[in-house]
Order: structure tokens, then sequence, then C-alpha cells
């Protein structure tokens, strides 16, 4: 029997991004000098570019070069001009494809800031609660359209202010991201808010059950039941929840479950289409194509990308 030797062992896990190492030297700027808005430029390659994640929500403004975009379970192309919003601990990564020799100086315009002063001081400040929406929606990141211009302009604004005016700078740049109907959420699947507790606390439960039990057969009608609910309003009730049927929405946690096992493991992809409650391969690789736009070993393959340009 052959042994496949390995120089390293190959990395498959995100980076968890500490303070220690934002040095001003990189780009950051000192967290003695600013508040809990951050302003951050680099060019490319650069040690900033890596697969990794933080607490921070970070916006991602690209200046040059085109490649791939890595968001959590979302592989899809970027290019100059591409505007995202990621959530805490949402992995992301972005590797040039394109680059001139030397790379280039300048490629990266980004903000970070941090959850819990906002979402606190909204509690108060009524006019700040426009924004909680858009934070629940950065959990999946978020790409926004026709926004590069106007966020380049106010990324420069934020960055050449400190104190109150920065923070005034920064929440005139929020409000313009928040009432932004041009855009796309990139990782997994989301819910649709509600205003209703008790329906909240059903497609919780609902929701719940599917993702604890990925490989169970999940039946409408069964859930129906339990909700004391026909089968068709059952139906009307959760596309209202989740903007998805029944079957498609269990079909799309399936695959996101299968994305993240295909990225942070090597199980056998045979192996993984029955641990996310498919019953044969052809129609997991059908879904996986229909949902992702490419095969589950494409996919792992391109998933590999998200590692270059670390160093």
């Amino acid at each position: 029997m052959t042994v496949r030797s390995r120089t390293a062992p190959r990395q498959i896990k995100p980076e968890l991004e500490h303070e220690l190492v934002r040095s001003p030297n990189l780009g950051y700027e000192s967290s003695t000098d600013v508040g809990f808005v951050r302003c951050l430029s680099h060019g490319f390659p650069t040690p900033l570019a890596r697969w990794h994640y933080h607490d921070e929500y970070e916006l991602h403004l690209i200046t040059a070069t085109s490649g791939k975009v890595f968001v959590g379970d979302w592989i899809g192309p970027f290019q100059a001009g591409q505007l995202v919003l990621t959530g805490p601990r949402l992995p992301h990564n972005w590797v040039s494809m394109d680059m001139p020799e030397g790379g280039v100086a300048l490629r990266d315009l980004v903000i970070q800031f941090s959850h819990e002063p906002l979402v606190l001081a909204s509690e108060t400040i009524p006019e700040l609660a426009e924004v909680l929406p858009l934070l629940e929606r950065a959990k999946h990141g978020i790409e926004f359209f026709g926004l590069s211009d106007t966020a380049e302009a106010h990324w420069h604004k934020v960055k050449g202010t400190r104190g109150l005016k920065r923070f005034t700078a920064f929440c005139d740049f929020l409000s313009d991201l928040a009432a932004c109907t041009d855009y796309r959420l990139l990782s997994s699947v989301q819910l649709q808010s509600t205003d209703d507790a008790n329906e909240l606390d059903q497609i919780d439960a609902v929701v719940s059950r599917i993702t604890d039990h990925l490989a169970d057969e999940h039946s409408a009608a069964a859930l129906a039941s339990e909700l004391g609910m026909s089968e068709s309003k059952f139906s009307r009730f959760f596309r209202k929840a989740t903007g998805n049927t029944f079957t498609d929405f269990v079909n799309r946690v399936r695959i996101s479950r299968a994305c993240q096992l295909l990225m942070d493991t090597e199980q056998q992809i045979t192996h993984i289409c029955y641990e996310v409650g498919f019953n044969n391969v052809a129609n997991f690789n059908r879904r996986f194509l229909d949902i992702k736009g490419m095969t589950p070993s494409e996919f792992r393959r391109q998933s590999l990308t998200r590692f270059r340009g670390s160093n």
C-alpha cells in the first residue's frame, strides 16, 4: 500500500483574527486612535488576504483587480467596484486572479465596526433602529449593486474624520446601505422578518427541527399536523416565513451543510451526501448544481483557492 505524504497538513479552517495582529504596519488604524469604527486599506498580495473571520462587521470595497470571493459557503467572481458587508464571524477572503507583476498597491477599502454599540444605542436612539434589519442580513453576507462610487466617497469621508464627525459620516454610509434595495444575500438561507411573535416561535421550531436532524425525513404534512394546520395553510405559512417552499428550503439547508463539510473536512462526497440527508448521490449532485451552480467536486476544488494570497 502506498502512503501519500504531505509536507504540511492542508489548511481547512478559517483563521480567527485577533486584535493583536492588527498592526498599523499592515494598514490598520491604532485602537488607541479611533473608536468602534475602524478604517483599513491595503493592496494585494498581503498577509491580510486570507481565509479568516473576526468579531466585527466588515464593509469591503474592492478598488482594483478581479478574481474569486469566498463568503461563508458562497463562491463567486468579483471585480473592481464590488461592495460586500460581512457579519461577525462569517469567514471570507478575496483572491485576485489577474494581478500585474509585483501586485497592486491598493485593492481594498475596508470599514470594521462592532455589533454591541449599535444595538445598545438603538434601544434609546430610535433612528439607529433603521440599521438593525441590515445587520441581520449581514449574517449571510450582502453584496450591494450600484453603490461603488458612493461607497468610495463615504469611505474617504469616514477615514478623514475622528470622533463625532466620524460617527456621523459612518451613520450616513449605513443609511445609504440600509436604504439600498439592489442587493443579494451570499451565504446560506435566510428567514424573512415577521412581527408576529407566535409565528416566529413556530417557524424557529420548524427550522431547528430541520437543521438539527438533516438526515431525517421531513414531511410538510407531519409538521402541519403538529402545528394544528392544514397542509395547504402550513405551505403558505412556511413560504411567507422563509421565501421558499418547504422542499426547496430543506434542500437549501442540506446543501449549505454539505458546503461546510466540503470546505472544512476531507470526507468523501458520497459520505457527505448521506450525512446531510440525501438518499442518493445523483439527486444530491443535481440539487447541488441547481443551488450552487457547480458540482460538489468542483465546489471543493474551487474552495481550496480561498487560502491563496495569504502571504
